[in-house]
């Protein structure tokens, strides 16, 4: 019997040039003191399902709110360049938009992806443009799910 291993990329790990496993992207949700930490519900519920795989999470504990955003900004460039690679070389992106946040850059990314048909999206009542949401994903057929745990096991069910 194989032993299963997943490992938990954040900002500042280089990306490899391919994933030798499945990987999934979390997009979503990370206003502190607003959303909860929906990505470390996701990482643990594939850990106690021993998902084979890796995990690109933006949310990031030294992450330093005082950082000018700005592309001269090294610290801020370089996290948004890590989002963006990560977006493009994962298996899967997985979308949260938590009731109550605004998630601004969590709607372009969804922009950005949609047409490319690798996302599933949880937009729960209560986020403010889960209308834009629904009509996006309905366009590009991306599907949606009702909870974390359907994002979960939407990422579970990657080969």
């Amino acid at each position: 019997m194989s032993l299963k291993t997943m490992n938990v990329h954040y900002p500042t790990t280089p990306h490899p040039v391919t994933f030798s496993t499945p990987s999934v992207f979390l997009a979503g949700s990370i206003e502190m003191g607003k959303a909860i930490d929906w990505q470390q519900e996701v990482i643990n519920q594939l850990t106690n399902a021993q998902w084979n795989g890796v995990v690109l999470n933006p949310r990031r504990p030294d992450w330093d709110s005082s950082w000018e955003q700005k592309i001269e900004n090294p610290q801020f460039r370089g996290q948004v360049e890590w989002e963006l690679e990560g977006l493009e070389k994962a298996t899967l992106i997985v979308f949260y938009f938590a009731p109550n946040t605004y998630s601004p850059i969590t709607m372009l990314e969804l922009g950005l992806h949609a047409p490319n048909k690798k996302c599933v999206v949880c937009c729960p009542e209560g986020f403010w443009r889960k209308g834009n949401i629904d009509i996006v994903c309905a366009k590009y057929g991306v599907p949606q799910v009702h909870a974390i745990e359907e994002l979960t096991k939407a990422i579970l069910g990657l080969r």
